[in-house]
């Protein structure tokens, strides 16, 4: 099992929490002067959006820190519950029929909370192929025990990737505190931290920056999301991790370069994700965040971005 963390590393989830609530504050205040300059009279969508994602914020970063000072018991409660609530919100929008219902079972009561355990286990071979191997045979031979009717294909792919998506990506997140870093398994905590906040925070600066000067879009079809913003949100993303490199056990050079391979890759996430929602013809995953919708829409780029810097860190810095 893993263990328990050190005195020091909730010394440093201290100060980043106040850290968090300082530029929080910042970014309050800034949304309230471009109320006041835009909208004086009236409302402006684009700063009404924005300061309702503020404010939601505000209340991640409460759960997340309080997860993180409980220690890698919290941390990893906190991941399943959102694991659990983010596969719901995707197979609510996917097709099934009554031979699929024991390969949902399986889904929901058996692959999501052993692959917790075995990350509670500490055990990095079995969750890291549990899924993408096992899970991904057994799947289908449920459903088709059962018949496999029309659409079987693609009835059973979008339970898979429901799984790979919302399970075994979310799941790298709470992985992160199974990791042998520099001797101290302990301070591995923090990585969730240096990955929340890198991709996250560049995920508004790219929305913010592209809202205002963002032209090029990068997926005309699917997603806002321009290239003048990504820009923007890689350069923010990067000067987090910089700043950041002393809670990791990278460089402040290779902290800053690592954030900014995960920040764009957190952005093909939200892409991938904003096609699922446009094939379905939905605007948001669910509504339980005010302001973003569900949880596989708040954390689209984080679930993208994890299981990279789970093995980036592994491969290089793991012991």
């Amino acid at each position: 099992m893993i263990p328990d963390m050190p005195t020091e590393t909730s010394s440093s989830i201290f100060l980043l929490f106040g850290a968090a609530c300082a530029l929080l504050i910042i970014a309050t205040i800034a949304g309230e002067i471009l109320r006041l300059r835009l909208a004086p009279r009236g409302t402006h969508p684009t700063v009404e959006t924005y300061v309702t994602r503020l404010h939601s914020w505000w209340a991640m970063v409460f759960l997340l820190a309080i997860a993180l000072l409980i220690g890698p018991t919290g941390v990893i409660i906190l991941f399943a519950f959102a694991s659990f609530a983010a596969l719901r919100e995707f197979l609510t929008l996917t097709r099934k029929t009554k031979a699929d219902h024991w390969a949902l079972i399986a889904a929901f009561y058996v692959v999501f909370p052993l692959q917790f355990i075995f990350i509670w286990w500490g055990n990095a071979g079995l969750f890291s192929v549990f899924i993408p191997i096992y899970a991904f045979l057994i799947l289908p031979i449920l459903s088709v025990m059962r018949g496999a009717g029309n659409n079987f294909l693609s009835r059973i792919s979008e339970t898979q990737w429901g799984l790979m998506i919302c399970v075994f990506c979310v799941s790298h997140i709470p992985a992160l505190v199974t990791l042998d870093v520099n001797g101290s398994t302990g301070r591995s905590v923090l990585l969730i931290a240096f990955l929340v906040l890198v991709v996250q925070l560049g995920d508004l600066a790219e929305y913010y920056t592209g809202k205002r000067v963002g032209k090029s879009r990068i997926a005309k079809t699917v997603s806002p999301k321009t290239r003048e913003g990504v820009a923007c949100g890689t350069a923010f993303a990067a000067g987090v991790g910089f700043l950041l490199f002393w809670i990791t056990p990278f460089n402040p050079v290779v902290a800053a370069l690592i954030a900014a391979i995960i920040y764009l890759v957190g952005v093909g996430g939200a892409l991938v994700l904003a096609a699922i929602k446009a094939d379905r013809g939905v605007k948001n995953w669910g509504h339980l965040i005010p302001g973003q919708g569900g949880f596989v829409d708040q954390m689209d780029s984080v679930v993208f971005a994890a299981p990279i810097f789970f093995h980036i860190t592994r491969y290089f810095y793991g012991a």
